[in-house]
């Protein structure tokens, strides 16, 4: 099992934007951006893979989110705020 305290691995990069959005990237999509207003979208790029799970979940810890996203039963799910949130859909937007 990789780490997950900080975001690397292959095809992954962490940038932030000309508009102060933190990106980070696995392949070609944009799995986390985090908006200086706080607000946190998640995207899954329709690849509902361990990996794209894991890059969310290192940049969870290592930019301190608050966030955990998890499988159970084929389904996914993310943790934000002591509710457990289905994440049914390619993206799931987190409010602060």
């Amino acid at each position: 099992m990789g780490q997950t305290q900080r975001v690397s691995g292959r095809a992954t990069s962490v940038f932030t934007d000309d508009d102060g959005i933190v990106n980070v990237v696995y392949h070609a999509t944009h799995v986390v951006r985090v908006f200086p207003s706080g607000k946190i979208v998640l995207d899954t790029g329709g690849w509902r893979t361990v990996t794209t799970r894991t890059r969310m979940n290192q940049a969870a810890n290592q930019f301190r989110l608050g966030y955990r996203v998890f499988q159970k039963d084929f389904g996914w799910f993310v943790e934000w705020k002591g509710e457990t949130l289905p994440f049914d859909e390619r993206t799931i937007a987190l409010d602060n």
